[in-house]
Parts: C-alpha cells; sequence; structure tokens
C-alpha cells in the first residue's frame, strides 16, 4: 500500500521569498506557495517569478509541492499557469470550484501550459455549489485526465458564502464537512481539512486537528509553522495505533486464522475490515518515516 503523508499542508505566500526559503528547513508534509489570497495584485508578478525560480532551484526533500493559482476565469489564473512553465510542481490547486467542468477545464489548462503529466490537480472546497456538487466534482477523479487528487477544505471562504459561524467545534459545518469525507473517501481522493486562523491558540488547534482526524481527514492546511508539530503529532498513527496494528495483523497471519473471516483477539471480536485498517495504519506510519522531514 503506497501512501503519501499530508499530514501538515502549510500556506506560504509567493511574495514572500524569505519565507520560500525557510520552507525548505520545515517539517511540513506539504507546501501550498500560493498565487491567490496571500498575494495583493500588484504583487502577482513578483510572486509568479519567486515561486517559478523556487521550484526551479528545488531543496526541499520530499516535501510535496502545490501551486495555488488565482481562477482561471479572471484576470491572473491563466499568467500563472504560463509562469510555471518548465517547472515540476506536484500539484496545482484550483480555487472556487464549483461543478465538475471546473476541473476538466482546469485539467485541460495544466495540460495546454506543458506542466507535466505528474503534476496532479487539487481543489479547493469553498463554496456553496462545492459542497452541494460534492460527489459529481470528486466522480471527475475517475476520469485519468482530470488530474484530480486532493480535496482542500476552504473553511474561511464558506463561512463567508454561507454567513454561518466558525465557532469552536465547528458545529455549523460539520454537515458539510462530512459530505466532502463522503465524496473523497467514494473516488479515492485524499481530503485535507481548512485552516485554524488562531496562531497563539494551540489548544484549540489540536481539538480541531483532532476532530477533523476522527472525521476521516488526511491532514490540515495551516498558515504559521508554528502549527506544524501539533498537525503532524495528530495526523501520526500512535505508537498504540502501532502496537494494536502490528497485533491484528499477527492474529490473522497464524495458520489456524487462515480463510477465517472474524477472530476473537483480547476479549473482542475482530474482522478482517480490521486487518484491512492496521495494514493501511501501518503503511501511513512507514511512509511518515521514509520523508524524514
Amino acid at each position: 500500500m503506497a501512501l503519501r503523508p499530508r499530514r501538515s499542508v502549510l500556506y506560504m505566500p509567493g511574495s514572500n521569498a524569505r519565507a520560500l526559503d525557510k520552507a525548505r528547513t520545515l517539517p511540513a508534509d506539504a507546501l501550498i506557495l500560493d498565487l491567490e489570497d496571500a498575494v495583493a495584485p500588484d504583487q502577482k508578478d513578483v510572486a509568479r517569478g519567486q515561486i517559478a525560480a523556487a521550484l526551479k532551484a528545488g531543496g526541499y526533500g520530499t516535501r510535496e509541492l502545490i501551486v495555488r493559482i488565482n481562477g482561471l476565469i479572471g484576470p491572473w489564473g491563466k499568467d500563472d499557469l504560463a509562469a510555471l512553465a518548465g517547472t515540476r510542481p506536484d500539484a496545482i490547486l484550483i480555487p472556487k470550484v464549483s461543478s465538475p467542468g471546473d476541473i476538466m477545464m482546469a485539467a485541460k489548462a495544466i495540460r495546454d501550459a506543458g506542466l507535466p503529466e505528474e503534476t496532479r490537480l487539487w481543489a479547493m472546497m469553498e463554496t456553496p455549489q462545492a459542497i452541494l456538487n460534492a460527489d459529481t466534482i470528486v466522480r471527475t477523479s475517475v476520469d485519468p485526465a482530470s488530474r484530480l487528487a486532493v480535496l482542500v477544505m476552504g473553511t474561511n471562504d464558506l463561512a463567508r458564502e454561507t454567513r454561518a459561524r466558525q465557532t469552536p467545534g465547528r458545529a455549523p459545518m460539520l454537515p458539510w464537512l462530512s459530505t466532502c469525507v463522503l465524496a473523497a473517501r467514494s473516488y479515492g481522493v485524499d481530503l485535507i481539512d481548512g485552516v485554524y486562523g488562531d496562531i497563539n491558540d494551540l489548544d484549540g488547534l489540536r481539538a480541531e486537528c483532532e476532530q477533523g482526524r476522527d472525521m476521516g481527514m488526511d491532514g490540515k492546511t495551516l498558515i504559521h509553522p508554528g502549527q506544524v508539530a501539533i498537525c503532524n503529532e495528530v495526523f501520526s498513527p500512535s505508537e498504540a495505533e502501532i502496537a494494536s496494528s502490528k497485533k491484528v495483523i499477527a492474529a490473522f497471519d497464524l495458520p489456524e486464522n487462515a480463510g477465517k473471516g472474524a477472530i476473537s483477539l483480547d476479549g473482542r471480536m475482530v474482522e478482517r475490515l480490521h486487518a484491512e485498517i492496521a495494514t493501511r495504519i501501518l503503511a501511513l506510519s512507514d511512509a511518515i518515516a521514509r520523508m524524514g522531514v
């Protein structure tokens, strides 16, 4: 089972050259080099050049590199892609996705810009239409031409557009988050939670990371390097989970349990599906260890 850890996904403003350089040393699994919200209109050209230069220079190790471009229906998006010619980002993050057509249009634009086939497409789920159309949006991933690999929750934009309040526990948003979890899991696409805005509230960050993890998300987007360590910890398998997973797999590997769909282990009933869960937990743990970030 080949997995790519995406526990911590840190936004880095493309207009900040020092931040782009510092990112080479940060323990984040993935970096979103941002050309959209974090960059003022008069800094777009500077940011494009700095991101392209950073991608060409490399030095980011195993960190996944994603570029968030501006919307393709607008004054900047196509120029963003053109500036990336000759680079090899791991993915392009598309904002304001609302329909399956947005995915296919973006995939064509990425292809027309000459970016390599290995460059995937990530989609921001940050509009009411995106939530209503989540299934059909993610269903495009069955077509290899879509390049769709990851959904990213844009919880701040969702709050703005719906007028929902961002309360502790996120009760107003839980149905929308769950809808995207179900859509992503239906088609084998990863799902990354939205940002936690208070960079000084580490307890609140931990609680929201734990909530996203327990809902089934793969990681969380972050806005400050100081948030990375907690995020990595929460979205990593614990020592207890790893030990339990090894025990479950070892039990099913015993000759007397061959062919059994369920066994008794430490006083509880364990099914083959638990062995599948255990296998994924160990695969994720191994993938994290290989990254060495």
